[in-house]
Order: structure tokens, then C-alpha cells, then sequence
């Protein structure tokens, strides 16, 4: 879709359950990413959450908790067809991250996809370095200083913002949909601009859908949207503040 020039929309996973993964995986969604760094997911969790996505259309990916081989590797061989890679730095830890994406030559994967195979088929290892996406995080101090050395990175799809993160790192309050006149807005314009010119796709996580519509305007490829813990209480609470200030109405009626 990225490749031709549709725009991603992509669902985020923080619940440790298929019931909720099976749920939001028919509601629509381009993408749904396991978040396996700041959700309450851990292997266990993700391989079958994994194997409910699978039966649908959804495209699978996973954030994982840090950028380690062993783990990369671990939710690949599930049947993940894609990494968001937390607090990428400079071009050492991308290529780091990279590398443990992909088979020999270009990278040092160890082959053995157990689940890969499954969803994946037979030639599984053969489209493999192609078409696993990867996407580096830029939110640290030192990745703003280093963005074309990063995004220039040979196997790189794509870089992915954590506006939280990234405020932190330049002195702001953690927060999503960044106002335009805050420090963090302009950077993040200028990380979309460096992506641009690496010819690589970009990503950012929102709050609301009208931000990301403004992300998407603004020519960001792939745009998150809250995630499912937040579509569960935001609803629940919708329904009861909306129930509670209808009785509250009837109550000081009678009076």
C-alpha cells in the first residue's frame, strides 16, 4: 500500500489477549502492531494473538521491547511480518536492528521461521528480506542529531515517531498530537522532511483520528490511532458519563 502511495492505517495492541486482538482485527484495519515494549504483552501472549490476526487480512506486526537479536528474530520466526524498533540512536544500532531482520548475505537472521513457513508459505525465506517491514523508532536526543545517517541505512523501510518519547528527549512533556506551535511539531516536521529525502516511508503514533488525517495531509505513510485498551475505556467511559449526566438530568428534574 505504502509503495503505492496509499496511506496505512494501522491499529495498536497493548491487551495481552486474542479475544481483544481477534476483535479489533475485524474492525478494518491495514495493520495491527503487537506492542510488546509498553503493552502487557510478552511472547507467550503475541504468538497466538499472532495466529487470530492471521485469520484475517490484517497485516501482523510487533513492537518490540528493545533492539535485541534474539528477540527480533523470536516474533519473526512467529509469523510477524513486521518490527517497529524502539529508541534507535545512530546508524551502529540501526544497522543492528536490520541485520536481525534479514537472512544472509545482507543480515546474520538465523533461519528457522517455525510459524513463518505456516502463514508465510514455502518460499517463505525467499521474499522474506523483502517484504518483512522495518521501521526504526527516532525519539532519542542523539537520533535528532543523526537522521540522515540513520535513514540512510541499506534495508531500512522506514522510520516510526513516538511523540511521547520524542518531547521528552527535547525538554517537553510527554504527550501525543502535538500542538503546532510546541518544539516537538517542528521536529517532527523535520524528521517527515529527512525521510522524504532518504526516499524511505515514515510513521507516527496519534491520539485522535483527526490528527492522524493531519499526519497523513502532512505526507506520513503509516499513522497509529490510540490502541485497543484506550478504545475500551474511552467507550465504556463515553457510555457511563453519558448514562450517569442523563440520570443526574432526571434527578434535579423532580425538584
Amino acid at each position: 500500500m505504502m509503495k503505492e502511495g496509499k496511506s496505512v492505517i494501522n491499529g495498536w495492541l497493548q491487551i495481552p489477549s486474542t479475544v481483544s486482538a481477534e476483535v479489533m482485527a475485524h474492525q478494518g484495519w491495514d495493520s495491527l502492531t503487537i506492542d510488546m515494549q509498553h503493552g502487557l504483552v510478552d511472547y507467550t501472549n503475541a504468538l497466538p494473538m499472532l495466529q487470530t490476526i492471521s485469520t484475517t487480512d490484517v497485516t501482523p506486526l510487533a513492537r518490540i521491547n528493545w533492539n535485541e537479536p534474539g528477540q527480533i528474530m523470536k516474533i519473526l520466526d512467529a509469523g510477524c511480518y513486521g518490527i517497529i524498533c524502539p529508541m534507535v540512536s545512530n546508524r551502529n544500532e540501526a544497522e543492528k536492528f536490520v541485520k536481525a531482520c534479514m537472512y544472509p548475505p545482507y543480515g546474520y537472521r538465523s533461519f528457522g521461521p517455525v510459524r513463518g513457513l505456516i502463514y508465510g508459505g514455502g518460499d517463505y525465506a525467499d521474499h522474506a528480506n523483502d517484504e518483512l517491514l522495518k521501521f526504526a523508532m527516532i525519539e532519542t536526543k542523539e537520533s535528532l542529531e543523526k537522521l540522515d545517517e540513520i535513514m540512510s541505512t541499506p534495508g531500512l523501510d522506514g522510520i516510526y515517531i513516538g511523540p511521547a518519547d520524542l518531547s521528552l528527549a527535547i525538554g517537553e512533556a510527554p504527550s501525543f498530537d502535538r500542538p503546532t506551535e510546541s518544539k516537538a511539531y517542528s521536529e517532527i516536521l523535520r524528521i517527515l522532511e529527512h525521510a522524504k529525502k532518504n526516499n524511505i516511508f515514515s510513521g507516527i503514533h496519534n491520539r485522535s483520528p483527526e490528527y492522524a488525517l493531519k499526519m497523513i495531509d502532512k505526507g506520513f505513510n503509516f499513522v497509529t490511532i490510540g490502541a485497543d485498551q484506550r478504545a475500551m475505556s474511552s467507550g465504556a467511559k463515553a457510555i457511563v458519563d453519558k448514562m450517569k449526566g442523563s440520570l443526574k438530568k432526571e434527578e434535579s428534574s423532580t425538584y
